[in-house]
């Protein structure tokens, strides 16, 4: 699956324990910010990349909990040493 650098970046991040919050207006989701299981907030995790990364199902959100990272989000992310931020 061909994922961008900024897609394999949240998706490390999710890996590792991190979680998308959402706010919703008029039923559509308008503001995204990602956090790591540190509790700090990623920058690169803009509602484009978020809106990706759901059409491909690589995350998702169960009963109006914050988006985590699915199975073949799990698979799909490249292995990485060491994340730079």
């Amino acid at each position: 699956m061909n994922i961008s650098k900024n897609d394999q970046r949240v998706l490390h991040v999710l890996a590792l324990g991190g979680e998308i919050q959402y706010s919703r207006e008029n039923g559509k989701i308008h503001e995204v910010i990602c956090y790591t299981n540190d509790g700090l907030v990623l920058s690169n995790c803009t509602l484009d990349v978020f809106k990706r990364l759901k059409s491909k199902k690589l995350i998702s959100s169960k009963k109006g909990q914050p988006y985590r990272i699915t199975r073949l989000g799990a698979s799909s992310v490249r292995s990485q040493m060491f994340q730079r931020f």
